[in-house]
């Protein structure tokens, strides 16, 4: 049995997808209000802030992949994400199930170096707190030889499926509302982004690679990077009209923090968009040779259709 924990965000969509088409077995859904994907999933409803729905919600389980989003509030954060994980531990040592836990990069230092499986966690920010104490939880209970874990850590999102990220908010859900997209800071700086479905198909693979385990991986993204500009650009090339935009800077974005939740709970990843961004997933490259990356420009295509734009 394979059991996604937080099943219907897009990465957890995703992930029951490739599960399905690459790796034979069953399939279970958990959530507080979980829905098929796939048309024989077993759902399951649980909470997970609640150690006995989640023991419950694994039983009978080989590998349990930990997919769930939370509402993006810094003290929502702070407050549950370590619960979630030590309560996920639990549950897997209970059931003598492994555990793909998906992670992002808040934790790591807002700074230029290149990003790597072995980059400190130095966040100083809430979430990347939050984020901090919930993955170290991880890697003790690996290091004691606990639990059977793979950590698999990617970017910031971009991708079709109503994925949530600032990259689709920003840009694409501007240009499908008829304005202009609005970019953090600058636009001459190199972003890594990760496009979803492969990055569910790449947790999919990882979770059932024997000698995956024990390790954090990084998820794999185009090395071609872009920066926002180069990446409006494309868009621009593929729809053949310009898309204008506009740059938004530090003081504007500090008065509208005051007035916008949004911009408020954002306002601390705001270094991340001044300097270039590299997220190197090398090692994943190296160890899955066959692994077929999706191109910022097939991306772009597969986004505007998914868009409806024109």
């Amino acid at each position: 049995m394979n059991t996604i924990l937080g099943a219907n965000g897009v990465i957890g969509e995703g992930l029951a997808k490739a599960l399905k088409t690459s790796y034979p077995g069953k399939i279970r859904l958990v959530g507080r209000t979980p829905k098929h994907v796939n048309s024989d999933d077993e759902l399951h409803k649980a909470d997970l802030l609640k150690v006995d729905n989640v023991i419950s919600a694994l039983k009978n389980t080989e590998i349990a992949y930990l997919t769930v989003g939370l509402p993006y509030t810094s003290e929502v954060w702070l407050r549950d994400w370590p619960v979630i994980l030590g309560n996920v531990i639990e549950g897997c040592k209970a059931n003598n199930c492994k555990l793909v836990y998906f992670d992002n990069t808040y934790a790591y230092p807002q700074d230029a170096k290149i990003q790597k499986e072995d980059t400190p966690l130095a966040a100083t920010g809430k979430k990347g707190i939050a984020k901090k104490i919930a993955v170290e939880k991880v890697l003790d209970a690996m290091a004691k030889n606990e639990l059977q874990a793979v950590i698999c850590r990617a970017p910031e999102f971009y991708g079709p499926y109503n994925t949530k990220s600032i990259t689709n908010t920003l840009i694409f859900d501007s240009i499908k509302n008829g304005e202009k997209p609005k970019l953090f800071l600058r636009d001459d700086v190199l972003r890594t982004l990760i496009y979803t479905p492969d990055a569910s198909k790449a947790m999919a693979l990882l979770g059932n690679t024997e000698d995956a385990y024990g390790q954090t991986w990084h998820l794999p993204c185009d090395d071609n990077r872009l920066t926002y500009k180069a990446f409006i650009n494309e868009i621009s090339n593929q729809l053949d009209r310009e898309i204008k935009y506009d740059i938004l800077n530090k003081f504007v974005l500090k008065i509208a923090s005051f007035f916008n939740k949004n911009v408020k709970e954002t306002y601390e990843l705001l270094p991340r968009y001044a300097i270039d961004n590299i997220f190197d997933s090398s090692k994943f490259k190296k160890r899955f040779p066959d692994f077929e990356v999706t191109t910022y420009a097939k991306g772009i295509t597969e986004m505007i259709a998914d868009y409806g734009l024109k």
